[in-house]
């Protein structure tokens, strides 16, 4: 594939299990050039996220990108990162490098979903919740519900978009009765990475449905565990009640979450899913009572009645969002 040199801009999405990167034309990602990496058998060969890059170059005939964006799921600072559930790192200088880009920038996973939200692929946002119409600019919000979890404010401004970077999946998880004191002792003794700490990512994670599932074994003494994967399969077809159970407990403290985030954040503008878990558990949602653990904060329930939510099923909205990000910062 012979690529000019200086006409597109390399874009990629880097989570804890794997790494999507295409090349972009302005706003707009090419389908043809995606590609999508398992971060694993890098780890095994001791290679971090700079080796994936250079594989996705040489793919593509050592193509000279103009911009380069990465988004990773971690926190940023200062124009670098580090996955939160991987031990890679990149930073502007390294990114310019390996893909020879005159522009560099790396971006927490979310404020790339962020920057994605005025250009994502038509029917891709699926409603769970209508809300109730704003203005135009009002803020927004996303979270993400994948490998990890993760929220960040959507702000349309006369300067641009800003999306603040944020790390909601390490907060306290909310603690609404005695089964989730229970839960969250458990996280605490009995799951060595959350380091005696319940956080909400520990349960609206992949590891997390995982986490939950094997406390509801060990509440009724068979403490058998299973797969994120296999707790899906087991809700889709039925055949398992305590894959059900889970699913029941995983949306309730979605929705408890959400419900947080709206209030801290009021993105009037609407509240947007994102990431393989949330997605994946969408039919579920609503009869397993998400609107209702959305709403449950008091005299201030009918107020969260107003907030539009969706999914966005868009598995390269990120992708987009770094082509986006580099677009708007064309010139400056």
């Amino acid at each position: 594939m012979a690529l000019a040199a200086d006409r597109y801009s390399l874009v990629a999405d880097v989570g804890g299990t794997n790494t999507r990167v295409a090349l972009a034309e302005g706003r707009t990602v090419l389908p043809a050039t995606i590609r999508r990496y398992p971060n694993q058998p890098f780890v095994d060969r001791g290679e971090g996220l700079e080796a994936v890059l250079a594989a996705y170059v040489d793919e593509l005939d050592g193509v000279d990108c103009e911009g380069a964006a990465v988004a990773i799921a971690g926190p940023v600072r200062d124009g670098a990162g580090e996955l939160t559930n991987l031990s890679w790192r990149m930073d502007r200088e390294t990114l310019a490098r390996v893909t020879r880009a005159e522009r560099a920038v790396v971006l927490n996973d979310l404020q790339a979903q962020g920057h994605a939200l005025d250009d994502l692929a038509p029917g891709s946002v699926k409603a769970v919740q209508s809300g109730r119409a704003s203005a135009p600019g009002a803020a927004r919000l996303v979270i993400g519900a994948g490998t990890g979890f993760n929220a960040a404010p959507v702000f349309d401004t006369a300067g641009g978009r800003i999306v603040p970077p944020s790390e909601a999946g390490h907060v306290s998880l909310p603690l609404r009765g005695e089964e989730d004191f229970r839960l969250a002792r458990y996280l605490e003794s009995e799951v060595p990475i959350a380091d005696g700490f319940a956080s909400v990512e520990e349960v609206l994670s992949g590891r997390g449905l995982e986490h939950v599932y094997l406390w509801l074994g060990t509440e009724a003494g068979d403490p058998v565990p299973r797969s994120a994967k296999a707790i899906m399969a087991c809700l889709a077809d039925g055949s398992d009640p305590r894959a059900e159970a889970t699913a029941r407990v995983y949306v309730r403290m979605l929705g408890n979450v959400a419900g947080n985030l709206a209030l801290t954040l009021l993105p009037y503008g609407g509240i947007y899913f994102i990431g393989g878990v949330v997605r994946a558990m969408r039919p579920w949602l609503e009869p397993f009572g998400f609107a209702a653990a959305f709403a449950d904060k008091g005299r201030f329930g009918e107020f969260l009645t107003q907030f539009p939510v969706s999914v966005i099923e868009d598995d390269y909205a990120a992708l987009t969002g770094c082509a986006s990000f580099l677009d708007t910062q064309r010139g400056r």
